[in-house]
């Protein structure tokens, strides 16, 4: 893994971990407002979500270890 490690809330439909709806962040919860994109890998699942935060984020899950982790943040945010 090579990412920043997240606490993942799941909705579970007909198979568990199905797709994120919350995770948590350095201490702060960011709703899911929508999935982007989904993708899998051998090993793992992707998710590219817009958070609460009106941020991208592309999360992966680790289908082996239960393990999830930020891969990559987008902002139009100009700073």
């Amino acid at each position: 893994m090579g990412g920043i490690m997240l606490k993942v809330e799941t909705y579970a439909g007909y198979k568990a971990d199905e797709r994120p709806v919350s995770f948590t962040l350095k201490g702060r919860v960011f709703k899911v407002a929508r999935i982007i994109d989904r993708w899998y890998g051998a090993n793992h699942a992707y998710f590219r979500v817009m958070a609460d935060d009106d941020n991208r984020y592309t999360i992966r899950h680790d289908l082996e270890q239960g393990a999830w982790e930020m891969v990559m943040m987008e902002t139009d945010k100009k700073g």
